[in-house]
């Protein structure tokens, strides 16, 4: 942080109802969401509580912003987040022959998820139904897939894009060698 703790108090009421009413929710809303009440929402909101960590925190999960950057006095259009390719979270032990880049952050788990999926010759990644009302979106970057979803089969090819129900049993298969996608998750 590059602010003295004054400062940061001094801006965060403004911060905390600016993230609030940019998702269009109402006092009540927040409370629902975050476990703390109405009322000591709005006495923050107006600068007249200092919220503790734990209740800082609850408010901006609840809120989905990140609880660094609301304390921060950099604009979130001044700076850029960068996480180097040894740094990104990959996951090799599901499927077969293929491993997954998770490029989204994890605040958006279980919201809006991409990834970057490299697939071996032969390589599958099945994948059970996802929670009703999930879709997925796929470009293929490299090679070539076979993508099921339910009973729908398709096959694609480098540059093209697919988009198919995942609250079905779904799959991704390499077709002809390596391939790779770039797949978008979004929970409804």
């Amino acid at each position: 942080m590059t602010e003295n703790t004054d400062t940061i108090l001094e801006a965060l009421p403004a911060r905390l109802k600016e993230a609030r009413k940019a998702q269009g929710l109402s006092l009540d809303a927040i409370a629902n969401l975050s476990g703390v009440s109405r009322s000591m929402v709005s006495q923050i909101e107006r600068g007249e509580s200092s919220p503790t960590i734990a209740t800082l925190w609850n408010l901006t999960r609840a809120l989905n912003v990140d609880f660094a950057g609301l304390l921060d006095d950099k604009d979130a259009g001044d700076r850029i987040d960068v996480l180097r390719a040894p740094e990104v979270p990959t996951i090799d032990n599901m499927g077969q022959g293929c491993r997954i880049a998770i490029l989204s952050p994890p605040e958006e788990a279980g919201g809006h998820e991409v990834y970057d999926i490299t697939l071996q010759a032969a390589g599958v990644l099945k994948s059970q139904p996802h929670t009703r009302g999930t879709t997925e979106q796929l470009a293929v970057l490299e090679g070539a897939v076979r993508v099921i979803s339910g009973s729908a089969v398709q096959d694609l090819s480098v540059g093209d894009t697919a988009r198919y129900a995942a609250d079905v049993p779904h799959e991704i298969s390499a077709l002809e060698g390596a391939a790779r996608v770039f797949l978008i998750v979004k929970s409804s």
